[in-house]
C-alpha cells in the first residue's frame, strides 16, 4: 500500500552480561604458638561461624539452659509428715480456748507447713535444631567480635606448669579475662593439669560445649586439632 511504512524487525544483539565471578569468602582465625606469636590463619567453617543474628532464639536458649540447671529440691513438711504425738492437746470444751487436735497443726510452732514448697521439676525442652542453631549464633557472635583464636597443637605436649600458660596469657593480655578453651578430647593431660590453678580459665570438650558457655566467656581458645572434630560432630547434620 502506498504511504505505508513497512515494519521490519531488527534483531539487536544485546551485549552478553559478564558473569560475576563468585569469590569464596574464607573465614579465618589467628593461630598462635606457645610464645604468643601468630603462626598463620586457620580457616573455620562458615556454617558455624557466619550464622545470622537471632536475639530471640538466644534469649530462649539461655532461659531454657538456666531453668534446666535448677534442682528444685526445696521441700517442707505438712502436718501429716511432721514427727510428733497425735494426742489431743487438751479437751474439746470447757477451757475457753479454741478447739484443737494434735500439736502438729500449722498454727503451732514446730507444726506442719501449709502451702509450702515441694520438690518440683523446672526443666524445659527445646528443639535440637534450635539448640544447634543457638550454638552457631554464639560462635558467630564471638567471631564477629574477634574473640576467638586458635592455639597450636604444641600446647598439648607442653610441661604441666601453670607458669607457662600464665606467661602466655599475660603476653597476649588475656590474663584478666574469662577464657574458654576447647579441646578435641577431654581428659587428663599436661595441658589440662597446667590450667587447673587458673580460676578464670575453663577447659571444655568441644563436643559438649553449649551456647551459654560460649557467650559467658570473654575469649574463646580452640585447639588446632579440635576444629575437625567440630565439623565432624556438629556439621554432619547440615550436609
Amino acid at each position: 500500500m502506498p504511504g505505508q511504512v513497512s515494519k521490519t524487525k531488527t534483531n539487536i544483539e544485546k551485549p552478553k552480561s559478564e558473569k560475576k565471578s563468585k569469590t569464596k569468602v574464607e573465614l579465618t582465625i589467628p593461630l598462635y604458638d606457645m610464645n604468643g606469636i601468630k603462626k598463620s590463619d586457620l580457616e573455620v567453617p562458615k556454617e558455624a561461624f557466619n550464622e545470622k543474628e537471632n536475639p530471640n532464639l538466644l534469649a530462649q536458649y539461655v532461659r531454657v539452659y538456666l531453668s534446666n540447671q535448677r534442682t528444685g529440691t526445696a521441700s517442707t513438711k505438712t502436718r501429716s509428715e511432721v514427727k510428733g504425738s497425735t494426742r489431743k492437746i487438751y479437751k474439746q470444751k470447757g477451757t475457753g480456748r479454741a478447739r484443737h487436735g494434735d500439736i502438729k497443726a500449722p498454727v503451732f510452732v514446730g507444726g506442719g507447713i501449709t502451702g509450702g514448697p515441694k520438690p518440683r521439676n523446672y526443666s524445659l525442652k527445646m528443639n535440637k535444631k534450635q539448640i544447634r542453631k543457638a550454638l552457631y549464633i554464639a560462635f558467630s557472635q564471638q567471631f564477629k567480635n574477634k574473640n576467638i583464636v586458635a592455639l597450636a597443637d604444641e600446647f598439648l605436649g607442653m610441661q604441666a606448669k601453670t607458669k607457662l600458660i600464665a606467661d602466655f596469657l599475660k603476653k597476649m593480655q588475656f590474663d584478666r579475662l574469662s577464657i574458654l578453651i576447647l579441646v578435641a578430647k577431654g581428659g587428663r593431660n599436661n595441658f589440662t593439669l597446667a590450667l587447673r590453678n587458673l580460676p578464670l580459665v575453663i577447659v571444655k570438650d568441644i563436643m559438649s560445649v553449649n551456647a551459654y558457655e560460649i557467650l559467658q566467656c570473654k575469649k574463646i581458645f580452640i585447639i588446632e586439632s579440635a576444629l575437625p572434630v567440630l565439623e565432624k560432630h556438629f556439621l554432619k547434620h547440615e550436609n
